[in-house]
């Protein structure tokens, strides 16, 4: 139960900060269109993927040409939403510190 109001907490905090991220509402149509979009309009590929809360699906998308990148949501109805956006997008890989060392 604690799990859970954490996650609806963690996920209307998530959605009372896009607006401030996106700079306006999230822009949502089919995941078809909005892939297009990017691809077409930014040169930007899928580069992560996750499962956010029980039902709904978080990618990343960016492009290493232009330096953008977008933050997606797919809800289960199909329809995917862009919750944020932005530039300078680099790809990094940080290991994490062995179990016991400080840090």
């Amino acid at each position: 139960m604690t799990q859970q109001m954490f996650t609806l907490s963690f996920g209307l905090a998530a959605v009372l900060a896009v607006p401030q991220i996106v700079h306006s509402a999230p822009q949502c149509d089919s995941r078809e269109a909005v892939i297009s979009l990017l691809a077409d309009r930014y040169g930007e590929t899928r580069r992560s993927v996750g499962i956010a809360g029980q039902a709904a699906v978080m990618e990343l998308f960016a492009s290493q040409e232009t330096g953008t990148w977008s933050i997606t949501m797919t809800l289960p109805h199909g329809m995917m939403c862009l919750m944020a956006s932005g530039s300078n997008y680099e790809t990094v890989t940080e290991e994490l510190p062995a179990r016991g060392d400080p840090a």
